[in-house]
């Protein structure tokens, strides 16, 4: 019987670099791993590799340190085990995604973890010459992230048709959240209103079990969550340049053991802790996963994996991460091609720019990334709704612009269906017009509006001269937050607080409404 997954974007992938350059990004990537090879701050990440086969001695120069060099039959050995297809499960089984590296099926989704929640209201003014004339604006104020912002955020993203996934987007600030409870209390925050596939990073390796276990109880017990894993784990292990992280590295062998899918992430900047030069990037950020990957298959081969490349370039007045840069792009569509190079599904980043409230420059930065990074092939985009100020804040507002703006993106990108049979009543179509009186198609149109052929109109359009659209967003954002959700059943509810500990109170964990 075949599994029904949620729906993305089929694409005909975009190439950027030609199967050449793989070659020379690729072959690239191992000598850089072999020299100077990985500086890692684990010694048990670094005796499993020695053990591997890798050559592993004590670094020098700084005390705690070793330096690994990998070979190219180690990470050949790594990649032979490597899944193609990664599933992603969800509480609603319709939202389930399966992540296949020889699909080239778009999904989006959230990410970062903001400190600043951006909250919106309308204001009147007045124009200052003319008391008559009055015109209607967002005003917005920074809120710090709470659960209830979470929460708000994931009832938010569970009615937007094009957040195909929710990673947490708001970093919970509450006096209670320590980091022996945080990373149940993200969870849980997020999945109480959240349908769809729920992933994060983990604070607490100790924590682990704590979160499999909510997440079984949601999933309907442990063999349940093995066939619908209905959560996922983020680890950037690396800090660029070449460095393993003491703790994060850890949470990746803990993690790998579990077989719950896990991103080996990796987010070098252009210019600073990267090579500005795109190959340079490239080379340089491919061995970072490609060494991620390796130590996930060494410690259990077969684990599902994501290719988790989160490049970005420096601003060059302030070293500050650019995202509106065009070498943002260029950087993230080579690396999914890598990611295919490799048949490892590909974790993406679309939709973040530099602009601090939600408006012109806001679109302009996000539009060119989410249209091309989708054409690009990655399966898993996130960053992609919401994001402003970099990923320094979430705004409701602009998700549910965002959301719109994917809309268009997917209808570009749909693909044409030109058939013998198509093409022949498209030729019966017009013969039959150019016998009307009035040679006008209007009375066809029907068919092709019921078959998802014809695209809508942009939902906050104004018909008046002044510019309403961010108004008409934010009714419809008002909307949506005071409206209907899907949370978690009280019953459910009820075990997950006898089984769970460290999670704050039941009534924190409600949206605003408005």
């Amino acid at each position: 019987m075949q599994e029904n997954f949620r729906k993305g974007i089929r694409v005909v992938p975009k190439k950027r670099i030609n199967k050449k350059q793989i070659g020379l990004i690729h072959n690239a990537s191992l000598s850089i791993l072999d020299d100077p090879g990985i500086i890692c701050f684990n010694e048990h990440a670094a005796d499993i590799l020695s053990k591997a086969g890798c050559k592993v001695k004590s670094e020098d120069r700084e005390q705690g340190a070793w330096r690994v060099r990998l070979s190219k039959k180690v990470i050949d050995n790594a990649l032979k085990t490597v899944p193609q297809k990664v599933l992603l499960g969800a509480r609603n089984p319709e939202n389930k995604l399966m992540l296949d590296a020889e699909e080239p099926i778009a999904y989006f989704g959230t990410g970062s973890e903001t400190n600043i929640f951006l909250r919106t209201e309308l204001a009147d003014f007045v124009k200052k010459d003319d008391s008559s004339v009055t015109r209607t604006f967002p005003v917005y104020k920074k809120e710090r992230g709470s659960i209830k912002y979470l929460c708000t955020s994931a009832k938010l993203c569970n009615m937007l048709s094009n957040v195909d996934f929710f990673i947490r987007n708001v970093n919970i600030q509450d006096k209670e959240i320590t980091p022996d409870n945080k990373d149940v209390n993200i969870f849980f925050a997020s999945l109480k209103f959240m349908t769809k596939h729920v992933q994060a990073g983990l604070v607490n390796i100790e924590k682990l079990q704590d979160v499999l276990t909510l997440a079984e109880i949601i999933a309907g017990g442990k063999n349940e969550f093995r066939k619908n894993p209905i959560i996922s784990f983020i680890t950037c292990l690396i800090k660029s340049p070449l460095q393993m992280v003491e703790d994060t590295t850890e949470k990746l062998i803990s993690i790998a053991k579990t077989g719950v899918p896990v991103v080996i992430s990796s987010s070098p900047q252009g210019g600073s802790t990267a090579p500005i030069q795109e190959e340079g990037m490239t080379a340089l950020i491919n061995a970072e996963i490609l060494a991620g990957i390796t130590l996930a298959q060494i410690v259990n081969p077969g684990a599902p994996v994501l290719y988790g490349a989160v490049p970005v370039r420096a601003r060059l007045d302030t070293l500050h991460d650019f995202y509106g840069a065009p070498e943002f792009i260029h950087y993230n569509t080579d690396c999914i091609q890598m990611a295919k190079h490799y048949g490892i599904p590909c974790y993406s980043t679309a939709g973040v720019g530099d602009a601090k409230v939600p408006g012109l420059q806001a679109t302009l930065e996000k539009v060119f990334s989410h249209l091309e990074i989708a054409e690009a092939g990655a399966q898993y985009i996130h960053y992609a709704l919401g994001l402003l100020e970099k990923t320094n804040r979430f705004s409701p507002l602009q998700a549910v612009l965002d959301d719109a703006q994917i809309t268009i993106v997917k209808e570009i990108l749909r693909q044409p269906r030109f058939t013998k049979q198509e093409t022949d009543s498209a030729v019966h179509q017009v013969r039959k017009v150019m016998k009307s009186p009035t040679r006008l198609f209007a009375r066809h149109i029907r068919k092709a509006v019921r078959e998802g052929l014809v695209t809508s109109a942009y939902p906050f359009e104004t018909s008046e001269e002044e510019d309403r659209v961010l108004v008409n967003a934010y009714q419809a954002l008002t909307s949506i937050l005071s409206g209907e959700d899907e949370r978690l059943e009280e019953e459910v509810i009820d075990e997950i607080y006898k089984k769970v500990p460290g999670l704050l109170d039941r009534e924190v964990f409600e949206p605003e409404t408005n």
